[in-house]
């Protein structure tokens, strides 16, 4: 390494001292990918191994393009990704240094999923911030647990070498797939699912293409393995062709994460021209398609996917615990087994499978007639409760899209505004802002569960809702163009 002490007074990361330059031919040596995720990856590794201690000043961006014949952009694509993670921190001009050691990242600011869920406690009247289904409308396990343990279902819980996936649960769901899967894989949920998948799937630096707005988890996924997400705007029939289009054409996408019906937070559903245009866009490029159906079983709308018409591109997730109940902790995976068996083999090294028993409750669930009926009129009810409150706001001059599944998704003028008038009345609610993909939305919104109405007094309700529409901050913020 060659021997160059930074002398940047106040660039270094708080404790950190100014070491050594690594030389660009060091820095760049066994760089052999130079692709944006390539050069990430391999600044990663180095930073990893030690050979790039904390504080190491690093050369710029223009200094290592011209080094790796590579176009600057592609390398300040690199540095994003890196940035993003935490690896590197860019100190205006005074250069791009190493960051903190691995070990002190949990001290960072907490994610998206964490703003939207903070530690509360029970001072709101009523809290619609959760996202969460009502467990007086959960179908019971009371009679499964019975059956199963009747039927000798006993036998798995000493089974080691058993098929992961129960084979009885995979003839019934393949009975209703969206597409013919190659490959079922059973998950701890639709979460778990996903973050496999793209812990499989995408690399740093690669860009993802996302809905905007979207499931906040989503972004904190694609945060911690340094991928850059890439907004895909929706209308009343699903994410806009023209947008992914750009973002596969012009950011790179190599992956398109989407929730094909009652999306979370807006409610919309894919109709069936959107399917096809979407499909148009991606049919001539290699976007690895992941549908997250986490409202299976509640939502009305009719189940469409991708894969019906990139079946090979296209792994779905169906998730149960919306309909039957969270703490099952299940989601099956369907897709092409060239992208779901890597995820399965990775996982064989560390969970195996998900409970065979907890398999055998769900088979016993779905096949229960009193459980179908449960199911399907909590279905019936989240939507009269969606209805009763979209219709309670239009009388007080609010109009809410008609979505999909527990949740609406609320225009207001100003978010904190809203949320304080909200909090003043008793009601707690989601902000908008974890939602959004971008730091400036063109618009503000909250995110409202109506799963807990049953009991509320919804033109009180809305009256307190309709007034925080309009609720002005006390201060003057101006918007970024």
């Amino acid at each position: 390494m060659t021997i160059e002490r930074a002398s940047m007074d106040g660039a270094l990361p708080d404790g950190v001292p100014p070491v050594a330059l690594m030389s660009l031919s060091e820095l760049t040596a066994d760089l052999d990918d130079r692709t944006p995720a390539g050069i990430a990856a391999g600044i990663s590794r180095r930073i990893r191994s030690g050979a790039l201690p904390p504080g190491s000043r690093l050369p710029t961006v223009r200094e290592v393009a011209k080094q790796l014949r590579v176009s600057p952009a592609t390398v300040n694509q690199a540095w994003r990704a890196l940035a993003a993670t935490g690896a590197i921190i860019a100190r205006g001009r005074a250069g791009t240094f190493v960051g903190e050691p691995a070990a002190t990242v949990a001290s960072r600011p907490a994610g998206r999923y964490q703003r939207l869920h903070p530690p509360s406690d029970d001072a709101f009247r009523v809290d619609l911030s959760r996202g969460t289904p009502d467990p007086a409308l959960l179908p019971g396990l009371a009679a499964a647990l019975r059956e199963i343990t009747d039927h000798e279902a006993g036998d798995l819980a000493a089974d080691y070498l058993g098929e992961a996936v129960l084979p009885e649960l995979a003839a019934t769901v393949r009975a209703d797939w969206p597409f013919r899967p190659e490959r079922l894989a059973v998950f701890d949920g639709a979460l778990d699912a996903i973050d496999r998948l793209l812990a499989g799937h995408v690399g740093l630096g690669d860009t993802v293409a996302v809905e905007d707005p979207c499931f906040p988890p989503f972004l904190d996924l694609l945060a911690r393995l340094g991928a850059r997400p890439v907004p895909v705007h929706l209308d009343a029939s699903g994410p806009l062709p023209s947008d992914l289009a750009r973002a596969v054409a012009d950011f790179g996408a190599t992956v398109f994460l989407m929730q094909p019906r009652a999306q979370n937070p807006t409610g919309v559903s894919l109709t069936a021209r959107r399917v096809r245009e979407l499909a148009d866009v991606l049919r001539d490029t290699g976007v690895l398609v992941i549908e997250d159906d986490h409202s299976a079983g509640i939502a009305a709308a009719a189940l469409r996917s991708l894969g019906a018409r990139l079946p090979r591109r296209t792994v779905h997730v169906r998730s149960y615990s919306k309909s039957h109940g969270a703490d099952l902790r299940l989601a099956v995976a369907g897709g092409p087994a060239e992208l779901l068996d890597p995820v399965i083999e990775r996982r064989m090294l560390g969970a195996g499978w998900t409970s065979r028993l907890l398999q055998r409750v769900l088979l016993t669930m779905l096949g229960d007639q009193e459980s179908v009926r449960a199911v399907t009129a909590a279905r019936d009810e989240y939507r009269r409760r969606a209805g009763e409150l979209r219709r309670a706001l239009a009388k007080k001059g609010v109009v809410v899209p008609r979505g999909d599944g527990i949740n609406l998704w609320l225009p207001v003028a100003d978010e904190n505004a809203a949320m304080i008038s909200l909090a003043a009345a008793g009601i707690k609610v989601a902000p908008g802002g974890p939602f959004e993909v971008g730091d400036q939305p063109a618009s503000d919104h909250l995110r409202l569960t109506v799963s807990p109405l049953a009991g509320i007094d919804v033109d009180w309700l809305a009256t307190e809702l309709a007034a925080a529409t309009v609720a002005a901050p006390t201060y003057r913020r101006v918007r970024r163009p």
